[in-house]
């Protein structure tokens, strides 16, 4: 037993005993490891060496002394903050792709965003570490104290300043299509508590405490992980899921926004579009059957509605009982000009317009530009946008194709949000996703993008339809599981069956409410615990 727990001690010392600028490092190295659990690596084994090296930093760093709750939260705010720059660093580089596409332009903007965006979200982090290491100890419970705490500064991330949830921690168990079904219970959300409480109970092996101790509390954590993954293996193994009555043919052209708005390859790219909707049906089609079309986000590089003869060649385009769902530019008179809109059209064979989404999340700097009098002082306008920027829909909404299918249009990250289905009016059949990832080339984003899109299909039970400009293209049945895609800067067509919605998830029903009220009062538990136990000390 002296041997077994001579080894289990040597890792966790080297945390427990680092001090000033190698404590700092360790924690930031550690937040950077952490994003390879994430796509395209999905290492989620990292996991159960990431966390709980937080931990010892934190038992090593945390006074435990009574009245000394300011001087633990600064401790826990900063080492958290240090382990989300390193993880949002590490997990979110990429984004400064963006800025090459237009580098005579924005090339040298990019260093400072690569760096503000970590900087910004690791406060989440270290204000979610700071309130866990208010009520520090050296029991268990610490490992669900910083569960619940990572848990509701990322449900606050997800809705401070319009939200950005991209990369919660839930998202660590994402290559695992067994372990994602628990969001079909409990959402992202509770998915974050469950990956932050099983993959930091390690830790508790380094405890000053019976080994017996120290191993239940370890089993407690193991049975958890056993019975999320065989509550996911069961659901994945029930019955395949029929197929509604309708086709679905993606359209996926590979366009490189170098060229994507160039005046001279309009033309030629609209035809691209009408080309490839005319190809002859392959994989899953059916002949005769009632079908959707699907092109990307702001697909043709013209405002539809008001390039003469665009509907008309798209009308033609278009067989009989089948209809085309695009992204569209569109605008209409404001009070100063024009206002543009990031839309999704509903087009039928006759080349009329028979119904408009308005994309009601707008990326910051990407279609809007957040306190823009200031920032234009600084010369930083729009960021992504072929024009000077976007207005904001009303509310999300379900669409209706003509065989009576509703689906709800998801523009780019608009996916990437918890809680799709609220305030929207009637249940779909299935969601929509268009978006164009190709900003981003080959790093990292479009695999995170598409990971987010699929935990919406298995937070609602609903099927996806994603269509994306350079991939990745995808439908996605309730489950998660990809019934067809198209690899990254691949050009090609997906033809499918819509895959048949479950009934209402549990999560559908009930939301994020129950996870984030179990969080606050683990909180709630642990000041109380701690306050009765100073006050018999005294």
């Amino acid at each position: 037993m002296q041997w077994l727990s001579h080894r289990l001690s040597v890792l966790p010392n080297t945390f427990l005993l680092a001090w000033g600028w190698q404590r700092r490092l360790l924690c930031a190295a550690c937040g950077a490891i952490t994003a390879f659990a994430l796509p395209p690596y999905d290492f989620s084994f990292v996991l159960l060496l990431t966390f709980p090296c937080l931990v010892w930093l934190l038992d090593g760093a945390v006074d435990p002394a009574p009245g000394k709750r300011f001087q633990r939260f600064r401790t826990g705010f900063a080492l958290g903050w240090l382990f989300g720059f390193g993880y949002f660093l590490s997990g979110l580089w990429w984004i400064g792709a963006a800025f090459l596409v237009e580098a005579e332009r924005f090339a040298w903007l990019m260093p400072f965003a690569v760096l503000a965006m970590p900087v910004g979200l690791a406060l989440f982090t270290g204000l979610g570490v700071g309130l866990a290491a208010i009520f520090w100890s050296d029991q268990f419970r610490r490992v669900l104290l910083l569960a619940a705490g990572l848990t509701l500064t990322d449900w606050l991330r997800g809705h401070v300043l319009t939200g950005f949830p991209w990369n919660a921690f839930g998202y660590g168990v994402s290559g695992s299509l067994s372990l994602s079904q628990a969001a079909s219970l409990v959402g992202l959300y509770g998915l974050t508590f469950f990956v932050v409480a099983v993959f930091s109970a390690p830790a508790v092996l380094a405890d000053a405490r019976p080994l017996r101790q120290r191993v239940t509390a370890v089993a407690a954590a193991a049975v958890a992980l056993v019975a999320v993954a065989g509550y996911g293996a069961v659901r994945l193994w029930q019955a395949d899921l029929a197929v509604a009555g309708l086709d679905i043919r993606i359209v996926q052209p590979s366009i490189d926004q170098k060229d994507k708005w160039r005046p001279e390859l309009r033309d030629e790219i609209f035809q691209t579009f009408l080309d490839m909707t005319q190809a002859p049906l392959g994989g899953a089609a059916r002949v005769g059957q009632p079908r959707m079309v699907v092109w990307p986000e702001s697909a043709v590089p013209f405002l539809l509605t008001q390039e003469p003869g665009a509907l008309f060649r798209i009308g033609q385009s278009l067989a009989d009982n089948t209809e085309l769902v695009t992204g569209a530019i569109r605008a209409e008179p404001g009070l100063q000009g024009a206002d543009y809109f990031n839309s999704v059209f509903v087009i039928g064979s006759e080349g009329t317009v028979q119904g408009i989404y308005d994309k009601v999340r707008l990326v910051p700097f990407g279609e809007y530009v957040p306190f823009k009098p200031l920032l234009e002082l600084l010369g930083i306008s729009n960021l992504a946008g072929p024009l000077e920027g976007f207005e904001a829909g009303y509310q999300p909404r379900v669409l209706t194709t003509s065989e009576s299918f509703g689906f709800l249009p998801m523009i780019c990250y608009e996916a990437i949000f918890p809680g799709s289905l609220d305030g929207v009016s009637k249940r779909p059949d299935f969601l929509l996703n268009v978006t164009n990832d190709a900003w981003f080339g080959r790093t990292p984003g479009p695999y995170q993008h598409l990971a987010q899109a699929r935990l919406r299909a298995i937070e609602s039970g609903l099927p996806l339809i994603r269509a994306a400009n350079t991939g990745i293209s995808a439908v996605i049945d309730p489950k998660g599981r990809v019934v067809a895609k198209l690899a990254i800067f691949e050009r090609g067509l997906i033809d499918a069956r819509l895959p048949q919605r479950l009934g209402n998830t549990l999560y559908g029903s009930i939301g994020d409410g129950p996870a984030l009220v179990f969080s606050f009062f683990i909180v709630v538990f642990a000041g109380v615990y701690q306050y009765n136990r100073n006050s018999r000390i005294n």
